[in-house]
């Protein structure tokens, strides 16, 4: 990603797209107050620059077989991390991995299609070499969902 100043009109516009990735521009540019061909400049501009890696879908939390989504704190032992981050980049069910501070060093975000298989998923992180604790919270509700976990 290239350094790009966002200003005001480009943070209006990717909030819009947090709401409805899918939205046309003739509705985004109408309720930006721009013209269609604005909103497609700068939609080019936010994509060549890295600023829009992409655009996805979300699953309703409430779709029959929607699974599980939880939270998972990860503790290492020192330098660890590369070996670690190996193992588990080759986990399907992990959507998102963060190096945090704190009491963690990483936190991860998963999906899994049921209780058993999230329980199969903790042990096995837990049994990497180089974890030493795993603290797990089950997502129940989503409260605010803004379309991404992190900004």
């Amino acid at each position: 990603m290239t350094s790009l100043t966002l200003d005001e009109l480009d943070r209006n516009l990717l909030a819009q797209l947090r709401v409805n990735a899918r939205e046309s521009a003739a509705n985004l540019a109408r309720r930006l107050g721009v013209a269609r061909t604005t909103v497609l400049a700068r939609l080019s501009r936010l994509e060549r620059h890295g600023v829009i890696a992409g655009y996805t879908v979300r699953l309703s939390q409430d779709m029959p077989g929607g699974g599980l989504q939880a939270c998972v704190g990860i503790s290492l032992q020192p330098r660890a991390g590369a070996d670690v981050l190996r193992r588990l980049s080759k986990m399907p069910e992990i959507h998102l991995l963060c190096t945090v501070s704190g009491e963690f060093d990483y936190v991860a975000w998963l999906h899994t299609a049921s209780p058993e298989q999230l329980d199969a998923l903790l042990d096995e992180i837990g049994e990497i070499d180089g974890v030493t604790k795993t603290t797990t919270s089950v997502v129940l509700a989503r409260k605010i969902d803004r379309g991404t976990v992190l900004p």
